[in-house]
């Protein structure tokens, strides 16, 4: 699979199905290994001597100096005797080689496919670039490296990461850490063999060394900007030194002197040595200026090692919209936050190692009753947001019982601003279901004068000894799993679905009153089989006909293909406004979207391609032909603005596809189409007039099927303000802002 923003060819990156993109650099001949894992085909590289040996790129790519402006190279490497590197090979605009940015040599030799990674800015003479790989110092000739999975291009990062990429990845060093208490850090190349397609991690690590026996822990020095009442959320994967080190991950808050205002620590509770990653979250204080993080070991001993990468802080997830449940309470990723044993034997305790019992993350609450007796168990209380007095809510919790047998009811407890108990409503009683995670849902209402919610359930153990699982519990005020809404003024239609299940796959359809379906661009193209990776989807859909009743048909499978559940929309119409009017419409880019006053509809042309043969004594000819086209006209239409003008020019300057929509009942259905060459013209009168008459030449074209929207739903101005050091930086990696909205940097 192609990894997205390579600057590399499919070749190049996956060395199949042969090694042209490659060349020998240094001390060793190449040629096309197997047993790959994004394609069979990998780099072989074998020595003709002792000594390092090389290979680089044919190909140089652009990339940009004079600004602090990272590039990154990755690829995943296979040596049974040698350890590797990575490097940035730059050259100046005469091909002449300035420098090279090397990885940081792996720790040592692995047969096991593992990932090597830099990332650098590029010096201040420096047009191009190329990727070199290197096996270190075979001690002959003979000796066989291999590399695939080559990428090169700007930083690959989490979006949403409020850190930097050279923070979050240590690709370039560790200069946003500091070795804070009894420790000393250093980068390494672990050899991990990561997932192929798990960009984010893998590379360069930060190493910690403990100096002396006792606590020890390094921070960032990236502290970025953080909102008091805020709910955020930090993550990393850890390398403990052994199944028994308390390591831990902790978010620390500061106000603007400075001055450290709290920290919040997540245990790892690690089954052994390998990677894992831990979370943990909080409230940000009053007073919240900025965050960061701190990796860390408790009653750590001299000279042992933990190791961490891909650091993130982002806004904690909410598993449904309007969930009032924070994200310590609901994952148990951190211990068991606000939930207590209100009566009876149960206890409540966080599930342990990391990654035996979870539904989300890496851990679930535990429940564990040593009596066949009934025990309470709540949560703590949840504000509730203004008027939330007779509304309806839905309380979820998923159960898994690994031991012995439950019965339970599930229910919320309501409570006043003065903290006063107004009662709890709740489920009938029933077993828990078994085996595996069930999903329970229940409904409940608000009692006059609720402004808090706990979260309680009354368990009874069947049998000794019993255990349940709990994860991903959540309150959220009712609202509806499928809704759509039009919007005349963008001729769009919003369609909501929430309550999704995540882990099944999705097709969305659009139908309209003949009963024919269209399926719905989503940010990777149509919706068809797509995994659902959140509880909620929210569908702009552009592509909706004007003038004409539709709704949205919704099937969800399981990975075997077996419906689970289908779900149907209320019926939308948009307004086809003014007759005169259509609109051209961008289906990758909905922002270039415009209404054109039409001038003259196209006079269609449909060709055929024929072949006509005379036959020597008959009168007629024999005329071969294929299947007539599509139709082929062109559109005149009017900009009565230079706004309008400019708005053209941006909407046709792709060169893509586009899609015409018309009035319904003025014999024009909606159509995909591909501009030619466009004729623009002046109205004859005065100079100063803005009106321009534009010829449009259409060819009718299918419906793009791959094409996804773009946009900056997952991009945000945060994203961007960790990835440059200030506005003019921003200003000079981008020509336009539509640049910027979409990551499209110049000379990318």
């Amino acid at each position: 699979m192609a990894i997205p923003g390579n600057f590399l060819s499919a070749v190049t990156e996956s060395i199949d199905p042969n090694t042209s993109g490659w060349v020998a650099k240094t001390n060793c001949t190449i040629s096309l290994g197997a047993g790959g894992r994004n394609g069979d085909g990998a780099l072989k590289l074998t020595s003709l001597a002792s000594g390092e040996m090389q290979a680089r790129t044919v190909a140089s790519y652009p990339v940009i100096a004079n600004m602090d402006y990272e590039y990154q190279a990755f690829a995943d490497a296979s040596g049974a005797t040698m350890p590797e590197r990575i490097g940035i090979r730059w050259l100046t605009s005469a091909n002449t080689e300035i420098s090279i940015s090397w990885s940081v040599t792996t720790s040592s030799a692995s047969a096991t496919w593992h990932r090597i990674g830099v990332a650098a800015v590029p010096p201040s003479n420096a047009t191009q670039a190329q990727v070199v790989v290197s096996v270190m110092t075979p001690a002959a000739a003979g000796v066989i490296g291999y590399f695939e999975n080559v990428y090169f291009g700007f930083p690959i990062r989490t979006t949403g990461n409020m850190l930097a990429f050279s923070t979050e990845t240590m690709e370039r060093g560790l200069g946003d850490w500091l070795n804070e208490q009894n420790c000393s850090i250093t980068a390494q190349t672990p050899m991990v063999s990561w997932a192929v397609d798990n960009y984010l991690a893998g590379g360069q690590v930060l190493a910690m060394t403990v100096t002396a026996n006792g606590d020890a822990w390094a921070r960032t020095t990236d502290w970025p900007a953080a909102t008091a009442g805020t709910e955020y959320m930090a993550y990393a994967y850890i390398n403990p030194p052994s199944s028994g080190s308390t390591c831990w991950i902790e978010l620390r808050f500061q106000n603007a002197a400075g001055t450290q205002l709290s920290a919040t620590r997540s245990n790892l509770a690690a089954p052994g040595t390998g990677w894992y990653r831990q979370i943990v979250s909080a409230v940000a204080p009053a007073n919240t200026a900025s965050c960061d993080v701190a990796i860390g070991i408790t009653s750590g001993t001299a000279s042992q090692v933990v190791r961490t990468d891909g650091v993130v802080i982002t806004p904690a997830p909410k598993l449904h919209t309007g969930s009032v449940v924070p994200y310590a309470d609901f994952s148990f990723e951190q211990g068991v936050a606000g939930w207590t044993s209100v009566s009876g034997v149960a206890v409540v305790s966080r599930s342990t190692p990391w990654g035996t019992f979870y539904y989300g993350g890496a851990y679930a609450g535990t429940i564990t009753s040593t009596t066949a007796t009934t025990s309470v168990i709540r949560s703590a209380k949840f504000a509730l947001a203004t008027g939330a007095a007779g509304s309806t809510f839905r309380l979820e919790a998923l159960s898994n019982a690994s031991a012995g047998g439950w019965t339970w009811t599930r229910g919320i407890r309501w409570y006043s601003a003065t903290n006063t108990d107004l009662g709890l409503t709740a489920s009938s009683s029933g077993a828990v279901p078994t085996p595996n995670w069930w999903q329970n849902i229940d409904s409940f209402t608000a009692p006059a004068n609720a402004t808090q919610a706990a979260i309680e359930f009354t368990l009874t153990a069947t049998s000794t000894n019993s255990v349940l699982r709990l994860d991903q519990i959540s309150i959220w005020p009712s609202l509806a799993e499928i809704e759509a809404d039009g919007d005349d003024d963008s001729a769009s239609a919003t369609l909501t679905m929430r309550e999704l299940s995540i882990g099944y796959y999705i097709t969305v359809w659009r139908q309209l009153p003949d009963a024919s379906r269209t399926l719905v661009r989503g940010s990777s193209g149509l919706i068809q089989s797509q995994l659902i990776t959140g509880a909620e989807l929210v569908i702009e859909d552009y592509e909706a006909p004007l003038g004409t009743s539709f709704f949205y048909y919704v099937e969800t499978r399981d990975s075997t293909g077996a419906l689970i559940e289908q779900r149907t929309s209320n019926s939308v119409t948009l307004d086809a406004g003014n007759p005169q009017y259509a609109w051209l419409k961008d289906p990758a880019n909905p922002q270039k979207n415009m209404q054109v006053m039409v001038a003259k509809a196209p006079d269609w042309q449909r060709a055929a391609t024929q072949s006509e043969i005379h036959v020597r004594g008959r009168r007629n000819p024999v005329i071969l032909s294929d299947v007539r086209g599509g139709l082929v006209g062109d559109l005149a239409v009017f900009t009565q603005a230079d706004t309008e003008r400019t708005a053209l020019h941006w909407l046709l300057d792709d060169g893509t596809v586009l899609l015409w929509q018309a009035t319904p009942g003025y014999g024009v259905s909606d159509m995909y189409v591909m501009v030619g060459q466009v004729t623009e013209t002046r109205g004859g009168g005065a100079a100063t007039d803005p009106i321009r008459t534009w010829t449009l030449p259409l060819t009718q074209v299918d419906m793009p099927t791959a094409l996804g929207v773009a946009g900056s739903a997952g991009r945000t101005w945060q994203d961007i303000l960790s990835e440059f050091a200030t506005w003019a930086d921003v200003l000079a990696a981008f020509a336009t802002w539509e640049d910027v909205r979409l990551n499209k940097r110049i000379g990318g």
